[in-house]
């Protein structure tokens, strides 16, 4: 169970970044295992007098928003805790369609398609955390990584040529399709994080406080497409293979965040 009381959204401008809403509570206490999801409120600032992440408990940040806030004038955080700000890692391109092979005597088969490019990672979001008083029971993992590059579309092999006649050479086969490219990897989002009783906060990090924000890594090419094979006719009146697609690129991979301590 997820308890915070009280819900107030306003309308806000929050150092020189503008937003639409604030989430606002009194204590919002995150359970033993339970996950609470700051994109469901559509904010991407919330804002406690308390705040209590129990063991294994993950805040999930609004990836839909760039910049991410959150100011408590108490955080207590138990073992193993996760706020979560990756971003979502980039889909595989479409694969090429195959050629076809005909069914009539003679016939060039049809090219493969060329793969589609992977599409690209999500940035890691950013995420500024304003808190007063601090205490860490077990650890704290703050995930900023950027999202991998979709790895790309395979090429369509091409269609075999028909096979000839008497009268007729057999076809020819299909060029196969090129791979689609990978998508790049996305960046890692920045870190902020300011805590006015613990100026030495810093150096939890590796101890207490765990901090992931490289960028996401590139996307694999596709396979280039198979040739089509040639028709085979009589008295070697053979048609060609077609050629084999063409190889392509990886994407390229993400820059690594930062973390500020304030």
């Amino acid at each position: 169970m997820i308890r915070f009381v009280p819900l107030l959204i306003v309308a806000c401008v929050f150092g020189h970044h503008t937003v639409t809403a604030q989430v606002r509570v009194g204590t919002l206490l995150i359970k033993k295992n339970e996950v609470y999801d700051l994109g469901k409120t559509e904010s991407d600032i919330l804002v406690a007098d308390t705040l209590i992440m129990e063991d294994s408990a993950r805040l999930i940040l609004n990836k839909l928003k760039p910049d991410n806030f959150i100011r408590a004038t108490v955080m207590i955080i138990g073992k193993s805790c996760m706020i979560d700000g990756r971003g979502n890692n980039g889909n595989t391109g479409r694969n090429g369609r195959h050629g076809v092979t005909p069914l009539g005597p003679c016939k060039d088969g049809t090219a493969g398609r060329n793969g589609a490019r992977g599409l690209d990672g999500i940035k890691g979001t950013n995420l500024s955390v304003y808190v007063e008083q601090l205490t860490i029971h077990g650890t704290l993992l703050i995930d900023l990584t950027g999202g991998n590059g979709g790895t790309g579309g395979n090429g369509g092999d091409g269609g075999s040529g028909s096979n000839g006649t008497v009268h007729c050479v057999g076809g020819n086969g299909g060029n196969g399709g090129n791979a689609g490219p990978g998508g790049n990897g996305a960046d890692g989002g920045k870190l902020l994080f300011a805590c006015k009783t613990n100026s030495g906060i810093k150096h939890w990090v590796g101890e207490k406080i765990f901090l992931r924000y490289t960028g996401g890594r590139p996307g694999e090419p596709g396979r280039a497409g198979y040739y089509g094979s040639a028709g085979l006719g009589p008295s070697n009146k053979n048609g060609k293979h077609g050629l084999s697609g063409e190889d392509s690129t990886r994407g390229v991979s993400g820059l690594h965040g930062s973390v500020t301590f304030q």
